[in-house]
């Protein structure tokens, strides 16, 4: 199965919350079955790409990077990469070299989409479709400003910082209910 693939059979089985969501399901969906190149940032205008919102396990800290270019605290995440097997993995990779946190629990269900413009790519506008996560970690987890981020930094869930959007206080929110009202995956969790 090729990450296409997936992510076609993820957005085909995700139950979107809300006629909104659901709108930009069937647009990725749509965007997939048109352009066999949809997962790598060389479809241009559009292309898909995986997030993780990081919330702590009692639910009142998330963390968050400040991203270079915009100069927003947003989510980790970004573009796939080819050795991405999957949209979670693809999530789970750039959560890891984003966050600095070797391990964490990652709930395979996306939370939310979000179809947002980037300035990336010769043509514009240019948008993200973006996959988003939940991924859960201990409280107290240490974050590491790595190579791939400009900081990092633990907010709480009720005070989160006015530099970041709606897009990022809606994904968060979305998060806090997923993790009081499911079950969280197991320790140690994997996906591909």
């Amino acid at each position: 199965m090729t990450l296409h693939d997936d992510a076609r059979r993820v957005l085909a089985d995700w139950r979107a919350p809300d006629a909104a969501q659901e709108s930009l399901r069937e647009q990725y969906l749509a965007h997939l079955a048109s352009h066999p190149d949809a997962m790598w940032r060389s479809c241009h205008p559009d292309h898909l790409t995986a997030s993780a919102i990081v919330l702590s396990d009692d639910a009142r800290h998330v963390g968050l990077t400040l991203h270079r270019k915009l100069g927003r605290w947003l989510q980790f995440g970004g573009h796939c990469e080819r050795d991405d097997a999957t949209l979670a993995g693809a999530a789970r990779r750039e959560t890891r070299e984003e966050s600095g946190i070797a391990e964490f629990d990652l709930d395979p269900q996306p939370l939310l989409l979000s179809r947002h413009e980037v300035p990336c790519g010769p043509v514009r506008p240019a948008h993200h479709l973006d996959v988003q996560y939940l991924a859960v970690v201990p409280s107290g987890t240490e974050l590491i400003v790595s190579e791939e981020s400009t900081d990092v930094r633990w907010f709480s869930v009720e005070d989160l910082p006015a530099e970041t959007d709606d897009t990022v206080r809606a994904l968060t929110a979305t998060a806090r209910t997923r993790l009081r009202e499911s079950p969280r995956p197991a320790p140690g969790a994997r996906t591909r």
